[in-house]
């Protein structure tokens, strides 16, 4: 077991490496216009767009309304909470990267409580006791407080908008989440069950936002583009303005900081 392990750690840093280089690799020239999103793969980002619309269109969007319709409210929200408390480690591990050692400290004493006193996530005490909320550290929030530049736009498959760094970070996430060595089958299997589950709660519950993006705008691509790069920029401290939900971002599988905060952030 103990060599399993390390092999599994060597792999995810291994993995993180890797992330770095690829993240580092590309940048824009020097006549690209500031502020303007860089998007050498439009084509193909199109039609990667096409397809996740598609994919919502005829599977998502109907599963998810046919899961909010059947599933009481308060079943969902426990199953989100408990969602949201799985991917808290996760969040530890990056914070400690990132050398924020507060944000790692808070996040693991609100897991802790969250984990015993709320039966494993299902109920929130650590609100109720005014504790911080957990953060949304993610690896590729951690490259780029390492210094690696964001990359170019890209649209993925299922996961949707995207940039390189993020998209590499998101593979190193896969290894970061401690839970992922500590359980085992078929117990591994319950925090993605939880995330689909929370995911299919998002789409049902904030699906009017996520159809305007979709299905009412005059090109969903460059709208969906504008505001996944706005929002993440902001959360990573990169632009100015206001903040606000993302409709799109991130919409078929992820962890979050607060289910019915930010339905849809990296």
């Amino acid at each position: 077991m103990t060599s399993l392990t390390s092999t599994r750690v060597l792999r995810a840093a291994l993995g993180a490496v890797l992330a770095a280089g690829l993240a580092a690799c590309s940048a824009p020239g020097p006549n690209h216009p500031p502020g303007e999103p860089w998007d050498p793969y439009e084509k193909r980002n199109r039609s990667v767009h096409e397809f996740n619309k598609n994919l919502d269109r005829s599977v998502i969007r109907p599963v998810s309304r046919g899961y909010s319709a059947f599933m009481p409210d308060d079943i969902e929200t426990a199953v989100s909470r408990f969602s949201a408390n799985l991917s808290i480690p996760q969040a530890v591990v990056n914070n400690i990267l990132q050398g924020n050692m507060r944000g790692a400290t808070e996040d693991t004493y609100r897991f802790l409580v969250n984990t015993t006193f709320g039966l494993g996530g299902f109920f929130d005490p650590a609100t109720e006791l005014n504790m911080p909320a957990a953060t949304e550290a993610d690896f590729g929030e951690t490259l780029a407080v390492w210094g690696v530049r964001e990359g170019a736009y890209v649209e993925t498959p299922i996961f949707g908008p995207s940039t390189e760094r993020a998209y590499a970070g998101r593979w190193v996430d896969l290894f970061t989440n401690p839970l992922r060595y500590v359980l085992e089958s078929p117990e591994s299997y319950i925090p993605p069950s939880a995330s689909v589950s929370a995911t299919l709660t998002q789409r049902g519950r904030y699906g009017d936002s996520i159809d305007g993006v979709l299905y009412d705008s005059a090109d969903s691509y460059a709208q969906a583009r504008s505001l996944y790069l706005q929002n993440r920029r902001f959360k990573l401290g990169g632009s100015e303005g206001d903040a606000y939900v993302d409709p799109y971002e991130d919409p078929y599988g992820a962890t979050y900081e607060d289910p019915y905060d930010d339905p849809y952030a990296e």
